[in-house]
């Protein structure tokens, strides 16, 4: 039976600043689900709270009927939650297959079977060729991807995915698009993911969640979220509307 992660009225302030306000997201496993907005407007916090990076101020999180919010990040990792980052954080002094390895060890997988998942995880990132390269000496899209590599050598069921494209050309953004709906379908991940290219966005995604200020102000499919007058005046502007 397909997993889901729910997020379930989640605040979060910090020193009387509310930077989530009763946020509630269902992520069902098969789907990408994009989560858009404003900066500051809650975003990162969300994927650090889901994460076990940020504890909530009120609210749950759960797998299925188990519930992860007072789990620190490494035991969240251990239900099969993986993640990337807005600011890369590779191992650079290690090989790109290294930095993949230790991502699968890191969740209790045999160090065998961690080979083995850093290798697919590789290859599916098409990454298998610089695999004994230094993570230090690749150039920034391939570091990009080797974030997504090692998230994805971990096993997830859900995968959160903060900026992926952040830096990326349109042509590394394209084949960016391609790969996750890959593995998306292959692995039946259920993806969120955090980005402001919306042309990435919009195709990409099944379904969109908007927040302003820490709160939802939006959701839908990407046609819905184009002709939502509320999302349009916040976020995307007549501009955002795809043409």
């Amino acid at each position: 039976m397909a997993e889901q992660l729910s997020i379930e009225h989640i605040c979060k302030s910090f020193s009387g600043l509310q930077a989530l306000d009763d946020v509630t997201i269902k992520l069902h496993q098969g789907e990408i689900l994009g989560l858009i907005g404003p900066n500051g407007s809650g975003k990162t916090t969300l994927i650090n709270i889901i994460s076990g990076l940020l504890a909530a101020t009120s609210g749950k999180v759960k797998v299925g009927n188990v519930e992860i919010t007072k789990l620190k990040a490494y035991e969240v990792a251990t239900h099969r939650i993986s993640r990337t980052f807005q600011t890369i954080r590779l191992f650079r002094n290690l090989t790109v297959m290294e930095n993949a390895e230790v991502a699968a060890v890191g969740v209790g997988i045999s160090r065998k079977n961690a080979r083995q998942k850093a290798m697919t995880a590789l290859s599916e990132m098409k990454l298998e060729s610089y695999a004994d390269l230094l993570a230090g000496t690749l150039p920034y899209g391939l570091e990009r991807r080797l974030e997504i590599a090692r998230a994805l050598a971990m096993d997830p069921v859900f995968l959160l995915l903060d900026e992926p494209g952040a830096g990326l050309n349109e042509e590394e953004c394209n084949d960016l698009l391609v790969v996750l709906d890959h593995i998306r379908k292959k692995y039946d991940l259920g993806i969120l993911i955090v980005e402001h290219d919306m042309r990435l966005i919009m195709r990409l995604c099944d379904r969109l969640h908007v927040l302003q200020s820490g709160k939802t102000i939006g959701e839908g499919t990407p046609e819905e979220i184009q002709e939502n007058p509320a999302v349009i005046d916040a976020y995307l502007g007549e501009s955002g509307k795809e043409n």
